[in-house]
């Protein structure tokens, strides 16, 4: 976790899935067992455990702040994508789309600013359907004046459609693999 000494923005996380009674996993009795919630960092698509407390009022699909943890949450643990619910995997497709909606500029950017890795890939070929006519394509349209929006860049952009749904997909591979080389969106604990 970030040291959020004052100065940066707190961290956000959308609720995945609420387990009320604590991990099907946990093999203590329900009197010990915290409620937990999956959820899914906004900035750096993590995925995490939260213990809640008791009396808190979380939901799917609720904003929580994680770091630094809001009052309604006594722990903090960064998880992988095979220790998710299955009601937290069905969610995290739309929360992923929903994130990238919201912050769209971010996005944008993506394509405006992307480089290369090393002399023979460039970060645009990690892109699931980007081989090197398309990134060319991309390179040629964002010298002529960066993109502004997802509808802008498949509009000026030959061969590219659903701009969008292709950073989805890569992030969702980033948070679903553990042993992709490169990450671009979904930081990894190590």
């Amino acid at each position: 976790m970030s040291d959020n000494g004052g100065d940066a923005d707190p961290e956000v996380a959308v609720v995945l899935d609420y387990l009320a009674r604590g991990r099907p996993d946990d093999d203590r009795p329900p009197f010990e067992k915290s409620p937990v919630a999956h959820a899914l960092g906004t900035s750096e698509f993590r995925l995490l455990e939260l213990t809640v407390e008791e009396d808190a009022d979380v939901t799917i699909g609720d904003r929580v702040q994680f770091d630094p943890p809001e009052d309604s949450i006594s722990r903090v643990r960064p998880i992988d994508y095979d220790e998710l619910s299955s009601g937290a995997r069905s969610e995290l497709e739309y929360v992923v789309e929903e994130t990238i909606d919201e912050n769209e500029r971010r996005f944008v950017d993506f394509y405006n600013d992307a480089q290369p890795i090393t002399t023979r890939l460039h970060v645009l070929n990690l892109l699931p359907g980007i081989g090197k006519k398309l990134r060319n394509n991309i390179l040629d349209e964002r010298k002529r004046r960066p993109f502004e929006s997802f509808e802008e860049i498949e509009e000026r952009v030959s061969g590219l459609h659903r701009p969008r749904e292709i950073l989805a997909e890569r992030i969702l591979e980033e948070i679903r693999e553990d042993d992709l080389k490169y990450r671009i969106f979904a930081r990894r604990e190590e």
